[in-house]
């Protein structure tokens, strides 16, 4: 299967940001990608103050486009996230959305970890405008067992265990992770993550300067199971794309069984 990211540099300005992400998916079907996952808040990256008019759906316009141009090409898209409208006022979540090749919506993810932290740059507070979701999600994408998480998720292991035991071959982590953050962190912990499950890990990021003062890392890139970086995307918008043999998966579990010596009643959890 090939497997593409996006990595965009989206800004306040959404028809702008979603033009650009739909150009790029346009170029990836046509070399032939399979599955193309777009980053966290693909559509409208700036000042939370405007979520209450930059929010949508999951069915909205931003998405809405997307399915259109999976069922257009035959192929499976993740929506990486948007801002998601809920009944709370001044509440989102932060919500990927994966589209089959028909354009149907397979699953929707809600980001269960929010990011709150102090850096030595910013404060970052998710949780005063977003809702936490609650709910591990899986899919499948042509047979395949898929997991769904987004950015600060990547530190929380358990989720990552929890969608192997429910069959994940492959995980799609959809991220803005801070440039900060990222150059200490990034690829150390998409590369655990792969090598912990020994599972393929497709982790589009954004990247550079984003309203009001915020920086994201870059490259997006495809980890397999043995840890192996098998594609990164060089600086700026735009994509890297790997061959994804899930075969790997089971010669590597097979290698290194860790996965069967899991010993989950001497864990106390």
């Amino acid at each position: 299967m090939r497997v593409a990211c996006v990595q965009l540099n989206t800004q306040e300005d959404k028809a702008a940001s979603v033009a650009a992400a739909l150009e790029l998916v346009n170029r990836l079907a046509a070399v032939g990608a399979r599955l193309v996952v777009l980053p966290e808040t693909w559509t409208y990256k700036g000042r939370h103050a405007a979520l209450a008019t930059e929010a949508e759906a999951i069915d909205g316009p931003s998405n809405t486009a997307l399915a259109e141009l999976a069922a257009r090409h035959g192929i499976y898209v993740l929506a990486g996230s948007i801002y998601e409208r809920t009944a709370t006022a001044g509440k989102y979540h932060n919500t990927s959305v994966l589209f089959g090749p028909g354009g149907e919506r397979l699953a929707v993810y809600r980001k269960i970890h929010l990011f709150d932290a102090v850096t030595d740059a910013a404060t970052y507070r998710e949780s005063d405008d977003i809702l936490p979701g609650s709910e591990v999600v899986t899919a499948e994408i042509d047979g395949v067992t898929v997991g769904l998480t987004i950015c600060y998720d990547l530190r929380f292991p358990e989720l990552y265990r929890a969608l192997v035991l429910r069959g994940a071959r492959l995980i799609l982590v959809p991220s803005a992770f801070t440039a900060l953050t990222g150059k200490a962190h990034w690829e150390v912990l998409l590369r655990a993550r792969a090598i912990e499950n020994a599972v393929f890990i497709v982790a589009p990021d954004q990247t550079g300067l984003h309203p009001p003062d915020r920086e994201c890392y870059g490259r997006s890139m495809i980890v397999d199971p043995w840890g192996t970086v098998l594609a990164v995307a060089s600086a700026g918008v735009g994509d890297c794309v790997a061959e994804v043999g899930l075969e790997a998966v089971d010669r590597v579990r097979r290698q290194l069984p860790a996965l069967e010596h899991r010993r989950p009643e001497t864990y106390g959890l």
